[in-house]
């Protein structure tokens, strides 16, 4: 996959988001790390549905809910505020599909390409390979 100059990458999963942006002319990607965004965790809506039960044990569906939430509010404020222009999303299935569902139709613009990857805790070399690949 070829990213513009200037998109901004977004690594997520439930409980974090690593910002990046590309600095390289295309074809090349060179990722820098974007300042940390500071994630205030919100009442996810979608998490309300998910039962804890012994039958389904996963307590901290919501939390990560809650967080992906979050993520899309911070992610909405950049393309409202025109701090993006391209986003490229990586993320765990589960997560890439909380996030969607808070998109506002201005981020859901700006998207250029997903990733259905957990790659929070690899390093930046291993998401550059991951996109080329994409």
């Amino acid at each position: 996959m070829i990213l513009p100059n200037g998109t901004i990458v977004a690594v997520a999963d439930g409980t974090s988001l690593t910002l990046f942006r590309n600095r390289a002319a295309e074809p090349q990607i060179d990722l820098v790390a974007y300042d940390d965004p500071d994630i205030a965790s919100k009442n996810p809506g979608s998490g309300g549905r998910h039962r804890q039960s012994s039958a389904n044990p996963d307590s901290d569906r919501g939390a990560e809910d809650g967080f992906a939430a979050g993520a899309a509010d911070y992610l909405n404020h950049m393309a409202i505020e025109g701090a993006l222009d391209h986003l490229f999303l990586i993320a765990d299935p589960r997560t890439l599909g909380e996030l969607r569902r808070h998109f506002h139709p201005k981020l859901r613009s700006k998207v250029v390409g997903e990733l259905h990857k957990d790659l929070v805790a690899h390093p930046v070399e291993d998401v550059v390979k991951a996109i080329l690949h994409a």
